[in-house]
């Protein structure tokens, strides 16, 4: 008969490497890390905000921006409900492509709310409920206030891309960056039937060192290559280009061969028959008057001699991307051999130029193009990589606007609103679950309050001021930055996508009822952590 278990004797459930965090612990830790991640990145948010230098150990990377995204991703975070703030910043990103700030702070906020209601004997479960009604009507307020706009109306695409790179590193650029950015998007936007369509990867971005701060559109590509013979040109206009994926050269056999050859006139007519075969590759495409090629792979050099004596210019090993963006920026086509090529299949552009100081070659002024490529030029690399992110950030938020036909008022406008429509709305429902609709409403003026705590103004005034501002029916009242005045933010044309708006507030609140949720943490160690 089998021993009975002493009353004192340890019975094992989890495995060693296992971790258990239980109850009001695991909830209590989780709220921790999305207040933490809010607040870290809380001094980066609106047009005054600071930026953070992120230093990776051991190696010279070093990135300076405000970009809530990036922040998060080189921080490296390791706690599990951490995580999960995380992936609200990028989500947003790939989204939205902006925002993602205002996504984290929203997180950090309910889950502070959420702490408030717990201390007050609201159980989690009715906290939730309260959080999701909340958002429902959230997002039907978000709905009310959006504000229709077309892709004509390139004014206002201009002032949402400068909302959306106010406050980076470029302000002296900004002018010139959105109208370069509102063109490039309005240009490769196509009609979908009644939609409005944009591939943000026919939009490619190129930046480059420079003496100064610049902003280009390019109609057509910039390839970060030169000629491979002094012969050719450096400038061509009325361009005709073939995209071939083969190589100029006269290429090995799949098995292994031998040429016996026994004499100085077989070697001779050997090579002339060699040299005439790469001889027609250059006149094949003489032949169809093509003045640029674009070789994805080698060009043998006496093939780059005969194709310069023609005149042409032609560019070796270009990547197979920059060849067939080029091809759809120009309305050609890709070949494998200069032999498949058809006027049909010739790309077509205004102008080409050798561009030295860059080492680039820049093809330009294409008809209808359906790609376009930004040049960005900065004097250092950390502020070409910060102009790089604005540009990406102002190029989505355009797109987002082009595609959804609407925007709405930033400046924490719209919070405020939600914060007064959210209150009226509590009401209507009672019991403990309108504490939690309060608690969700009261989150919101996080926004407002932090544009004027990284601003230098009392937060408490400036939050009261809103708040009486929107109770006296001015839906755009939000907050100068500059001045510390609350002003009608739909005059200043400060405005954002509503698809912003709407994807952080959808995000935020999803994540944090998640957490609120949980109540036990189980965190498996590798063999490696044990």
């Amino acid at each position: 008969m089998a021993n009975k278990p002493s009353a004192n004797q340890p019975i094992v459930i989890l495995k060693d490497n296992v971790e258990h965090v239980p109850g009001q612990e695991a909830l209590r830790s989780n709220i921790m890390a999305a207040k933490v991640l809010g607040n870290t990145v809380r001094t980066t948010l609106g047009p005054r905000g600071m930026d953070k230098m992120l230093v990776t150990q051991g190696s010279d990377d070093i990135v300076v921006t405000n970009d809530g995204a990036t922040i998060l991703h080189q921080i490296h975070v390791e706690h599990p409900g951490g995580k999960l703030v995380v992936e609200v910043a990028e989500t947003q990103d790939s989204e939205c492509g902006d925002g993602t700030t205002t996504a984290v702070v929203l997180v950090g906020s309910l889950m502070e709310q959420a702490e408030k209601l717990i201390d007050s004997g609201v159980h989690a479960s009715i906290i939730a409920k309260g959080f999701n009604l909340g958002m429902e009507k959230a997002l039907e307020i978000v709905n009310g206030l959006a504000i229709d706009v077309t892709p004509k109306d390139k004014a206002m695409l201009k002032q949402i891309a400068k909302t959306a790179m106010t406050g980076k590193s470029i302000e002296m650029i900004n002018e010139k960056a959105s109208d370069v950015v509102v063109e490039a998007v309005t240009t490769v936007a196509e009609k979908d039937g009644k939609k409005t369509v944009v591939d943000e990867g026919d939009i490619l971005v190129k930046s480059k060192r420079a003496e100064s701060m610049e902003a280009e559109l390019v109609k057509g590509i910039l390839i970060d290559k030169m000629r491979v013979d002094s012969l050719m040109p450096k400038k061509i206009s009325g361009v005709r280009a073939a995209f071939i994926s083969g190589p100029l050269e006269i290429t090995k056999t799949q098995t292994k061969s031998k040429i016996k050859i026994n004499s100085a006139d077989q070697l001779l007519a050997f090579s002339d028959a060699e040299r005439a075969t790469l001889k027609k590759m250059a006149d094949k495409f003489a032949e169809m008057d093509v003045n640029v090629v674009l070789c994805q792979k080698g060009i043998a050099d006496p093939v780059q001699y005969y194709l310069g004596e023609h005149k042409i210019y032609a560019l070796e090993f270009v990547p197979e991307k920059d060849v067939a963006y080029a091809a759809k920026a120009m309305g050609g086509q890709v070949v494998n051999k200069p032999e498949d090529l058809t006027d049909d299949l010739i790309g077509v552009a205004g102008e080409l130029e050798m561009l030295e100081d860059l080492e680039m070659t820049k093809i330009s002024k294409c008809k209808n193009p359906k790609a376009v490529t930004i040049l960005l030029k900065g004097s250092s690399q950390h502020l070409v990589d910060e102009l790089e992110r604005a540009i990406e950030d102002a190029k989505r938020v355009v797109q987002d606007v082009v595609e959804d036909g609407a925007y709405t008022i930033g400046g924490g406008s719209v919070e405020a609103e939600l914060a007064l429509r959210l209150r009226e709305y509590a009401t209507t429902v009672g019991g403990r679950v309108q504490l939690a609709i309060e608690g969700y409403a009261k989150a919101f003026e996080i926004i407002p309050k932090t544009l004027a705590e990284n601003s230098g103004f009392d937060t408490v005034d400036k939050v009261i001021d809103l708040r009486q501002a929107h109770a006296n029916g001015e839906k755009y009242a939000g907050l100068d930055v500059f001045t510390g005045k609350v002003v009608d933010m739909k005059a200043a044309g400060v405005v954002e996508p509503k698809r912003v708006k709407r994807q952080a507030i959808q995000s935020s609140s999803e994540t944090a009822m998640i957490l609120i949720r949980v109540d036990d943490m189980m965190v498996s160690k590798g063999a490696g952590q044990m």
